[in-house]
């Protein structure tokens, strides 16, 4: 469990972003939680002076579906980094631990065969209040935390 807040880094050793272009899939699961993270990582993108234009979104329906989305934007559309964005929050069935660890399986493969940087942005939490806690809640903004990571791998 995350003890710290996401949203504390550094930021004079982030680069500016005004001429690179970012790709954010979203999953449209648990969206109390994932458009806070959207907003999270957009206005930190905006804050190292990417262009509006630059910035775009597309939406899947589940959060399994983000590999897939991610998969084609790296493909297709000319970014330089792609933030994929999702939680799962654990229920009562297994169902929480084959998605995690699909993810976390799917997200390093792609990592590792695509020329463009995969920005794991996916929470995996015990619980809704766990997933709004980092969510822009106590825990800061982990979508904040994505889009720098994003710059960054962008820059490398």
């Amino acid at each position: 469990m995350a003890t710290r807040n996401f949203s504390d880094y550094d930021r004079t050793k982030v680069p500016n972003a005004e001429n690179m272009c970012f790709g954010i899939v979203v999953s449209d699961s648990n969206p109390e939680v994932t458009e806070a993270l959207l907003e999270g990582a957009v206005s930190t993108l905006e804050g190292y002076e990417a262009l509006p234009e630059n910035i775009h979104v597309k939406h899947v329906p589940g959060t399994f579906e983000l590999i897939y989305g991610a998969r084609q934007m790296t493909l297709n559309d000319g970014y330089d980094a792609v933030i994929a964005l999702g939680a799962v929050i654990r229920g009562e069935t297994p169902s929480f631990d084959c998605t995690c660890h699909g993810l976390s399986t799917g997200f390093a493969q792609l990592n590792a065969t695509s020329s463009v940087p995969v920005i794991f942005g996916i929470l995996t939490t015990n619980t809704l209040q766990q997933a709004l806690d980092r969510a822009g809640g106590k825990l800061g903004n982990k979508g904040e935390e994505c889009a720098v990571n994003a710059i960054k791998m962008a820059k490398f």
